[in-house]
Order: structure tokens, then sequence, then C-alpha cells
């Protein structure tokens, strides 16, 4: 079985990093002022809001489906579990080239 990861974070710039380590403006959408620029302040607007809610949300799903590895866990242990080699050996291919096709990029 193939596993990927849904969702890469955000590159960090130094405002999103001043951002991200600041816990007040996580919060507020803008940045606190730097010691030398005591005017200065950035307005991330809506879109940040959402990013972080969607963030939040495919962080909390679950990995996997506890519901179907017990399904399949009671079916093997009932016997009734059949593997199919040839999409096995076909999903192992697919996934071979996948590595070799990222390798070279």
């Amino acid at each position: 079985m193939k596993i990927e990861k849904t969702s890469k974070p955000l590159p960090a710039t130094q405002i999103g990093e001043a951002t991200a380590r600041n816990p007040a403006a996580r919060t507020t959408g803008t940045q606190t002022p730097a010691a030398g620029n005591s005017g200065t302040s950035v307005h991330l607007g809506s879109t940040t809001a959402q990013l972080r809610s969607m963030e939040s949300s495919i962080a909390s799903t679950p990995l996997v489906d506890i519901h179907k590895v017990a399904e399949i866990k009671q079916a093997i242990s009932e016997g009734r579990f059949q593997v199919n080699s040839g999409v096995v050996a076909d999903r192992l291919i697919d996934t071979v080239r996948d590595l070799i096709t990222a390798s070279k990029h």
C-alpha cells in the first residue's frame, strides 16, 4: 500500500518566521513591531486564517482508518482475507517508478 503525505508545510520567509515564532502575531494576523521598526506592522489577511484552519483540520485527520484495520484483522483471523498478488505486484512497480522519477528531479 502506498501512503502519501497529503500536505506540504508552507515555506517560511523572514516575515513568516517572525510570525510563526510570535504567538501574539499568530492569533491576531499581524506582526508585532521589531525593536528598530516601531511603526511597522503587517496584516496577513484572511487567507492566512483559512490556511491555518485547513492545516489544523488536516493535522487532526487520522492517517490510519482503524475500522478498516480491524476489518482486515478480522478477515485474516477468519481466513477470509485473500491477497491479489497481481495487484500487489502492479502497485509495487508503480511505487518503484515513482521513486525513480522523483530521484531524477
